[in-house]
């Protein structure tokens, strides 16, 4: 299935479902008013919700109307968890190496994981509001999954169970004031801004043989003013797959039904399949260069972050965002 919220009908929005090919929607309110509710009542809902969407694609729907991602929320709005990893060690490792810094082993053998805001998501074509360029504004493109009811001390084996969907970020972060923040011993805040997520939401199955292990084997696409800037596997030197992160989040306590579990940025190690993020490529300049080359995100600059299957189609259509001042 692929799901979507129009920005309509509350803060939560309203649930659709939407065609396999991102043309057509339909509304359910018979069904669940939104996301959130369908997945608070999964087991009763994933059935029609189902039939609905065959129903689409036979062209017997009869309320379908055109979709629009730039009508849509990010597919939960706002959620009750918001926890992003640190899947892919090796990119860890650059940034570590780049300010001179060794990596602890335990990098590779316990994820790390931070808990953003959730209160607030932005749509996939909302802007990215900033206060000052000085802050460092850079993209991050990850993938992430969202959860059923998890249980205190899942395993990993038990926590792909609960898998739900699957769907894009742009995890926005302001380097300039994370080393402040990072050396309170606290962790991120204000250097965490709003996420956007992508305009649909896709249940496992709908990737195919991309998923497998827990994770999604195609390339993540990101692009700033029209220039492709990476396209790394998302499958590849993923150090902790979803099940894994999940395990670790709910490791002392229980995950509620919409929690959101983020990869983190995706990298490889081959440096010739880009970065998504601009941290990434300037600590690669930084090491082969002696400083950064790269600038982040100005006023005006435009980011794409998309995935597509193996016939070239967008899977979970695509976030794009212009970076914006805020005006209060």
């Amino acid at each position: 299935m692929k799901l979507a919220s129009l920005k309509e009908g509350g803060r939560d929005g309203t649930l659709v479902v939407v065609s396999r090919d991102l043309s057509r929607a339909v509304r359910v309110p018979d069904v669940a008013r939104t996301l959130q509710d369908a997945l608070d009542r999964w087991d009763e809902t994933r059935g029609p919700l189902a039939r609905v969407q065959d129903d689409l694609e036979a062209g017997r729907a009869a309320d379908a109307f055109a979709f629009d991602p730039a009508a849509c929320a990010s597919p939960l709005p706002r959620a009750y968890q918001w926890a992003d990893g640190s899947a892919y060690v090796t990119h860890v490792e650059l940034v570590r190496k780049a300010r001179g810094a060794q990596m602890p082993p335990s990098f590779w053998t316990d994820p790390l994981m931070y808990q953003g805001g959730s209160d607030r998501f932005v749509g996939p074509r909302d802007p990215i509001e900033a206060i000052d360029e000085s802050h460092g504004i850079d993209l991050e493109a990850e993938v992430a999954v969202v959860t059923g009811d998890v249980p205190m001390a899942v395993t990993p084996e038990d926590a792909a169970r609960h898998i739900r969907l699957v769907m894009l970020v742009n995890d926005v972060s302001l380097r300039g004031l994370i080393p402040n923040e990072l050396a309170k011993g606290f962790g991120f805040f204000q250097s965490k801004p709003a996420s956007a997520f992508s305009p649909v939401a896709v249940t496992p199955d709908e990737l195919g043989p991309a998923w497998r292990d827990n994770k999604v084997h195609l390339p993540l696409l990101s692009a700033i003013n029209g220039e492709p800037f990476g396209r790394p596997d998302a499958g590849v030197d993923m150090t902790f797959d979803f099940a894994r992160l999940i395990a670790h989040a709910a490791q002392t306590r229980h995950l509620g039904a919409g929690a959101i579990i983020g990869s983190g940025t995706v990298a490889n190690s081959d440096p010739s399949v880009g970065s998504s993020c601009l941290a990434e490529r300037r600590m690669r300049e930084t090491i082969e260069f002696g400083e950064p080359r790269t600038p982040f995100l100005r006023f005006g600059d435009r980011v794409r972050i998309e995935m597509l299957d193996g016939n070239g189609a967008s899977i979970f259509g695509a976030i794009e965002q212009q970076v914006v001042r805020y005006q209060p």
